[in-house]
């Protein structure tokens, strides 16, 4: 059984979303100890944004240089991992109320028509992703974002997610959910929160 691991934080070793998807990810390793992980740190090694030649080799004009040659050949790897794995984990912190543009760019070279999705005859989507796969969200933001609260309206992390996922046919979406962290005297408590979570994935 294979695990994609995925973070997208800039800040390193100080990274709430990356202190859980390591935790996520040593949690479902202590459940299946021969669970392959392959690891993909989209800050440490980002992904090209998307350009008028990515958009033109989509149309089947290929790239003249070799920068974006090896970038889109790049992001054909990645659908072929995502296909392959069995459990998804993303670190998924929020940026002025979305997900960061690295994790982003990563979106936009997994969805791919005729490969991830198609649309039906009536024009609606269908996700091509086998069923079965499991997505485990590590989600942190600084301020609170969750139904209930006076900002929840701008959440375009979590929704934006969970609609790129269950495009390609990702349903099985789990957040495992800090949020909080700026606020004062509340990061602890809301990372043992998130810590709870995981212990009964």
């Amino acid at each position: 059984m294979k695990l994609w691991q995925i973070d997208s934080s800039v800040l390193g070793g100080n990274s709430a979303s990356r202190q859980l998807t390591a935790e996520i990810v040593a949690h479902e390793k202590a459940k299946n100890p021969a669970l392959e992980v392959s690891y993909l740190d989209l800050a440490a090694d980002p992904l090209a944004h998307l350009s008028s030649a990515h958009v033109g080799a989509m149309f089947g004009h290929p790239p003249e240089d070799e920068a974006t040659k090896a970038d889109i050949a790049r992001g054909a790897a990645f659908v072929e991992t995502l296909l392959a794995a069995a459990i998804i984990v993303i670190g998924a912190p929020m940026y002025n109320f979305g997900v960061p543009s690295q994790l982003k760019a990563l979106f936009d070279r997994l969805l791919v028509a005729g490969k991830t999705f198609k649309y039906g005859e009536n024009g609606q989507p269908v996700g091509l992703v086998p069923a079965g796969k499991k997505v485990i969200v590590a989600s942190s933001r600084g301020g609170l974002y969750t139904p209930g609260n006076p900002a929840a309206g701008l959440d375009h992390q979590e929704a934006h997610l969970t609609a790129l996922l269950n495009f390609i046919g990702l349903t099985d979406v789990t957040f495992i959910r800090a949020e909080g962290l700026a606020l004062p005297d509340n990061k602890a408590p809301a990372l043992t929160k998130a810590t709870a979570a995981i212990a009964v994935l």
